[in-house]
């Protein structure tokens, strides 16, 4: 039972830590490069993106473990939809490195397309094994799609923005 708890937290905090990588390397980023980027009217707050984001990864890393759990653990039948889950979680940290760390807009943009692929694999390969745990990838998906229309806005609306280049 306690270990069970161990593996409960372990896989929820999971997806936190790339997220504080991330943002631990391209900190100084968002204050400066971020704000004189043109953004959309309809752009959320700075405040809202650590609130939601702390949300939408407890969620999903929580809901990894619910797979991992009703697979029984590192099992074959875990490969697929822990792999799917591994693969965009990877591509979700990335993003923010693309983004702020490179000012790369376009492989950014690369990355979230690809990244709200593999969000919707994962949900499909979850569905018959939880479908509690492919509910809780929902408002991650919702955010997603969110996130990937900013992410064209920002692309489109910026287009003197190259990789590599800071003003």
């Amino acid at each position: 039972q306690g270990r069970m708890w161990a593996y409960t937290v372990g896989f929820t905090v999971l997806p936190h830590v790339g997220s504080f990588f991330g943002w631990f390397i391209n900190r100084k980023e968002i204050p400066v490069w971020y704000e004189k980027l043109k953004k959309p009217s309809w752009c959320p707050p700075r405040r809202i993106f650590p609130v939601a984001w702390t949300v939408l990864y407890t969620g999903m890393g929580y809901a990894s473990y619910l797979i991992w759990n009703d697979l029984g653990g590192c099992s074959s039948k875990a490969i697929v939809p822990l792999g799917l889950y591994g693969a965009q979680l990877a591509l979700n940290w990335a993003w923010p490195l693309f983004f702020f760390g490179a000012h790369n807009l376009k492989m950014a943009l690369i990355d979230i397309l690809c990244l709200d692929g593999l969000v919707i694999g994962t949900m499909c390969s979850w569905y018959r094994i939880n479908k509690i745990a492919t509910l809780l990838m929902v408002p991650y998906l919702g955010w997603l799609a969110m996130a990937t229309c900013l992410t064209i806005r920002i692309w489109k609306d910026n287009p003197e923005q190259k990789p590599g280049k800071s003003e």
